[in-house]
């Protein structure tokens, strides 16, 4: 299917022959500051979604795609989502499509947090069908998550790694997240650097940028840090945390060790008379004298004195 046709039929039969009035309320109901192209035909199928009627339809009936655009959210946060969804009832209605393999079931395309809601409430969703293709259900995906602007940094990488590794090709990928080459191509990286399944056991992360997970796959390289990672997160207390705190969990779990150096002893000098005059510290590169002035009072002020004849004849001897 051509791009420029993409999601076109979401508008429903066109006619031929439609009049003057037809096309102008037609025209209303598309925002004129929608981009052109895919991510444009996208955006003006959303808006004529909502002129559309609906239909109510079994949660249980529902299934995820293939690939996924968020990680599961905290704890905290859904329920207080799900609590206005009861108390006030679902006011957006979600997007579906029948699902391709499976008679009398639908895949959903976005609202997937919704209809957990929902769900959860023991209600009936509201929801749109369309047909759509695999690359449309992800551009319909891109464009809605575009609109709200809080996916995370790494629920968009691993998105976009899990849509390539899908089998999609980057142009659609780069449609539905609205990124360029260059920053595609970074955000799968990162998302390919980190094992998956330490991505999900920390989750959205909203407040963790891309320095900070590039650093964590840096530190995740070193020998056992992957392994205790796995460990950290396996924790029950760390699940209980929001994801910003299970990522500083692990990030600090990963640092490299301090290899802690051990210091040479200070050695006691004695004197032929029993005074323990000084303490000396010899490394490979420096030796350190310290005179105790409590033991040996003025003894540091003359071998300071002292010192250019002491090294004088030092020289001397290596002529």
């Amino acid at each position: 299917m051509a791009r420029k046709h993409l999601l076109s039929d979401l508008a429903g039969p066109k006619s031929h022959a439609g009049s003057a009035e037809d096309v102008s309320a037609q025209e209303s109901m598309t925002p004129q500051y929608a981009p052109r192209g895919a991510i444009g035909a996208v955006s003006r199928s959303i808006e004529l979604l909502k002129s559309q009627s609906l239909i109510e339809l079994d949660p249980d009936r529902i299934d995820a795609p293939a690939v996924t655009d968020r990680l599961d959210e905290d704890g905290e946060q859904f329920e207080e989502f799900a609590r206005n969804i009861r108390e006030n009832g679902q006011q957006v209605p979600i997007l579906v499509r029948p699902h391709p393999t499976i008679e009398g079931r639908y895949q959903i395309a976005y609202g997937r947090r919704r209809l957990r809601a929902v769900k959860a409430a023991g209600l009936q969703i509201k929801a749109a069908v369309r047909t759509l293709t695999d690359d449309e259900l992800v551009l319909a995906q891109g464009q809605e998550n575009s609109a709200r602007q809080d996916l995370s940094f790494i629920e968009r990488a691993l998105y976009a790694a899990e849509l390539e590794a899908n089998g999609f090709q980057r142009s659609v990928i780069m449609g539905a997240l609205a990124v360029d080459k260059s920053n595609l191509s970074r955000l799968i990286q990162a998302a390919t650097q980190l094992p998956a399944d330490v991505i999900r056991g920390i989750g959205a992360a909203p407040k963790t940028g891309r320095d900070r997970w590039g650093e964590l796959a840096t530190r995740l390289g070193s020998d056992g840090a992957v392994d205790k990672a796995r460990e950290v997160l396996s924790d029950g207390a760390v699940k209980a945390l929001p994801s910003d705190e299970r990522f500083a969990r692990v990030f600090e779990a990963a640092a490299p060790k301090k290899v802690k150096k051990n210091k040479v002893q200070a050695e006691v000098w004695q004197a032929e008379d029993g005074v323990k005059a000084a303490r000396f510290r010899q490394d490979k590169r420096t030796l350190t004298l310290m005179i105790d002035n409590k033991a040996a009072p003025e003894f540091g002020d003359y071998l300071m004195s002292v010192l250019p004849e002491i090294y004088a004849s030092f020289k001397k001897t290596k002529q």
